[in-house]
This record gives structure tokens, C-alpha cells and sequence, in this order.
């Protein structure tokens, strides 16, 4: 679900569903690194892959199944399909009846979850380890044999458009990051956010969802992804056993071959929302996908600047010069280029002019001078302790393996991308800095307070 904190301090993560790259956790010494993980992957005979780690030191196995399909893959005039698979994936399937997936999941001890983002949709569920037959059959039942009905599609339809009134429509700042992405996103299906929009849900078919389903939820599509306390070879034959009659279809797995257009540019945007008071300012540098090479001195550079109470950021805006609610900078790492975020919510008293300008500051400092070797060492460790967190659980394990094997195609990486941050040197901090945090590459959003409610200006 989204979270909101009452400063808006946190609003990319809030908005955009999305996990954000940086991390505020406590820090770790560099030669400290996270155990490799046993991976076994395999792939069933209709194409579903799976992706193992063995781990006995509890009864305790987690089950994810990560569907290679979010919202960059809805057609315009059909957004927010995907994020209502969420939904009807839990409302009946062959053998299962509606609402009685989690049911059984709980009766059995466990917890089930689901979640959309631009890319895919994942479906979480962590159980006692005697049960994981149990569980394969209840996925598999679903895959093969979801009920879509004008009921429960109705039904569903009407919980999302709800969770848009709340999350959007009616949170303060809501429709900020619907507002900037349509217009940093011209071509590229980014250009929506995943909730997607009232209009399109209302006109929505139930030919349509039924369409989705069957184009993108489908075996060779989909990726399970198992941590815990199990044999992989026994999950090899269970999988077959429940998965393996569930045939591939014959037509390729459509994807969109959009390519956003290179910015040339400034974009901004100046907006009013009725229930946001305070004066905001929301930065979008055009940046390139996650894994690409430049995506890993970005991270770092996300965590410089936002990485907690001493981060540049931070001691700016909100310590030193106090004109600052909250702010955040973070990198919206998808498989496709997305944007990198400066974001500040305003004091009253001040205005987003004035937030505007004391972000260029910020990062014109990390585009004057390569970084000081602790600044750098110090946003290292952040990254070191979220890797080594990460971990922490079952669950964590299998979320952190996912989006190696859907997104980058090789879950081996979740062993070495570690590496890949400890490489960067200040030159490369200094290099991407210079190369994506420019006006041409920029879409920025001014947030006004409503007419009426001016904050006034500080000086």
C-alpha cells in the first residue's frame, strides 16, 4: 500500500510505488559483504522459470511470483490494467473461490501480499515449509484457471478507482507525479503512473481485462522465485506436477518497442492542487535504466544527496537554511530510462522558486569537483548496509533476487552488483552529475499553494 508521512518528506516512494534507491539505515564497514547465495534456476517445459535458494535454517519457505508485466506494458486508453490484475488475481480461480487465496494462505500460518509496478506485478506469499505443495497448487490454480467475471471485475474495478480517490485524487500532493510524468514522458508508456486513470477505468471492458490476462499471464511469462526450507529438485517436480499441464501459447509476449526521444530542453510545469498548502518543487532528470553502468554511480549519488540527516540535501534545505519541509532525491531505477527525483516541500514562509534555486546549488557542488573520498566512502556503506539488510529474511532474499532475474535476466547478479557500486570512483560521481543533472534534461514541476492561501516569502 502507499504511505504518505504528514511532511510529505518521503513523496516519491509514496507516489510512484516504486522502491527508491538510497537508504537510511545505519552504515557498514566496506569490507563487510553480504553471503552469496546458492542459485539454482530451472526452467519447466512451458517456459515458467524458476529461481531457487535453499535456506534450512528455519521451516519457513517464501514464494514469489513475479509476472513480467506492469503498467509500461498498458495500451493508451487501457491504463491501470495492470495494478487490477492485483486485484482480480485474489477473486476465484478453478478450484478456489473469491477472497479464499489469502484465506488459506493464513490458515496455514503464513501471509500473502501482492504489488504493481511499472515493469512487473509480484505476488508474495511466505508459508511453513510443509505446506509449499499446497501453495504451488493455489498459484497454479490461479494461472491456469482465473475466473474473470463481469462480478468480480465490476467489483475489483470499483476497489481501485477507490484506492485512487484516496491515493491520488484526495491525498495532498497526489497528482504530483501523474502530473510530472505526463510531461516528461512524450512517447514511452511511462508517461502514465500505475494507478492509472478514472477515465480508462470506467470505460474498461470486460473483453479487455480478459484480453490483458491471457496476453501477459502466462507461463513463459512469469518467473517463481522460492527461498527457504526446501529441496530444489523436490519444487522441480512439484512445479511440474501443478504448473506443467498450463500450456505456453504459441504468440509471442507482446512488448512495447516505444523509445522516449531524447529531451533537448527544460520542461516545467507550475500546478495549484486544492488540498496541498505549502509550496513544493519536483525536480525529474531524464536518467538511464537500472543495471546500465551509469545507473550505479546514480545510486550512490541518490544517497549523497538524500541518504539521511546528513545527506546534502537535508543539511541544505531542511537543517542549515530550515526553508525546507523534507526533501528526497532518488533514483526511479526501471528496466527502461525513468527519471531521477530532487524533490523539496517548502516551510511556509518560503517559496518553490527559492527551493529551486538552493537545489541547482546542491548539485552544482557535486558537478564542481570530484567527491571527497569520505563523502564517497560514506555513501558506500549506506549501499553496503542496504545489500547486507536486504537479506535479512526469506522474503528479502527472494525480493532482492526478483528484479535480477526478470528485469536484468540473470539472477546470478544478485551476488555481484554489490561490486559494481564499490567500483564507482568521485570521478564517476562527478561524471554523471555533470552529464544527467542538466536544465535540458530536466522536467520540472512548481507546486503553488491554492489561491487564497499564499504562504508569503521569505527573502
Amino acid at each position: 500500500m502507499l504511505k504518505v508521512h504528514l511532511l510529505l518528506y518521503s513523496l516519491a516512494s509514496a507516489l510512484l510505488s516504486v522502491p527508491l534507491a538510497r537508504c537510511q539505515g545505519p552504515t557498514a564497514p566496506e569490507n563487510v559483504q553480504p553471503a552469496q547465495l546458492h542459485i539454482v534456476p530451472r526452467t519447466l517445459s512451458n517456459g515458467l522459470h524458476m529461481v531457487m535458494v535453499e535456506n534450512h535454517e528455519a521451516p519457513v519457505v517464501s514464494l514469489q511470483m513475479w509476472y513480467h508485466v506492469g503498467s509500461k506494458d498498458e495500451r493508451p486508453g487501457r491504463t491501470g490494467f495492470a495494478h487490477l490484475f492485483e486485484h482480480l488475481m485474489f477473486q476465484g480461480s478453478a478450484d478456489v473461490a473469491p477472497e479464499q487465496h489469502t484465506r488459506i494462505i493464513e490458515a496455514l500460518g503464513g501471509e500473502a501480499n501482492a504489488e504493481t509496478r511499472d515493469d512487473v506485478t509480484v505476488f508474495y506469499e511466505t508459508f511453513p515449509s510443509n505446506a509449499l505443495e499446497r501453495v504451488l497448487w493455489l498459484e497454479a490454480d490461479r494461472l491456469g484457471g482465473l475466473k474473470i467475471t463481469e462480478e468480480n471485475f465490476e467489483s475489483e474495478r470499483e476497489v481501485v478507482k477507490e484506492e485512487r480517490r484516496l491515493d491520488v485524487d484526495n491525498r495532498p500532493y497526489g497528482e504530483v507525479f501523474e502530473d510530472l510524468y505526463a510531461a516528461a514522458f512524450t512517447v514511452h508508456p511511462y508517461h502514465h503512473v500505475t494507478i492509472g486513470s478514472m477515465e480508462d477505468l470506467n470505460k474498461a471492458t470486460l473483453a479487455d481485462v480478459q484480453e490483458f490476462f491471457h496476453t501477459y499471464y502466462r507461463p513463459d511469462n512469469c518467473t517463481m522465485i522460492l527461498v527457504g526450507d526446501f529441496s530444489a529438485d523436490d519444487a522441480v517436480t512439484m512445479a511440474e506436477k501443478y504448473f506443467g499441464g498450463i500450456p505456453r501459447p504459441v504468440t509471442p509476449i507482446p512488448r512495447s518497442q516505444a523509445i522516449e526521444p531524447p529531451q533537448t530542453s527544460k520542461r516545467v510545469l507550475t500546478k495549484s492542487y486544492p488540498n496541498s498548502p505549502l509550496p513544493a518543487v519536483v525536480y525529474g532528470y531524464k536518467m538511464p535504466a537500472a543495471f546500465s553502468p551509469d545507473s550505479y554511480a546514480l545510486g550512490l549519488a541518490s544517497n549523497i544527496l538524500a541518504g539521511g540527516e546528513s545527506s546534502w540535501l537535508y543539511r541544505t534545505l531542511v537543517y542549515d537554511d530550515r526553508m525546507a519541509a523534507g526533501v528526497d532525491g532518488s533514483g526511479n531505477f526501471t528496466e527502461d530510462p525513468n527519471l531521477f527525483f530532487c524533490i523539496a516541500v517548502m516551510n511556509q514562509g518560503y517559496t518553490d522558486a527559492q527551493g529551486e534555486k538552493e537545489i541547482q546549488n546542491v548539485l552544482d557542488r557535486l558537478k564542481a569537483a570530484p567527491l571527497d573520498a569520505h563523502e564517497l566512502e560514506k555513501a558506500k556503506n549506506q549501499q553496503i548496509a542496504e545489500f547486507i539488510l536486504g537479506r535479512d529474511s526469506d522474503e528479502d532474499i527472494a525480493s532482492a533476487i526478483g528484479p535480477y532475474a526478470v528485469m536484468a535476466g540473470d539472477p546470478s547478479l544478485v551476488n555481484t552488483d554489490l561490486d559494481r557500486y564499490l567500483r564507482v570512483t568521485p570521478e564517476d560521481i562527478q561524471r554523471v552529475a555533470r552529464q544527467y543533472f542538466v536544465p535540458e534534461h530536466a522536467t520540472l514541476l512548481e507546486i503553488q499553494p491554492p489561491a487564497g492561501g499564499s504562504p508569503g516569502s521569505n527573502p
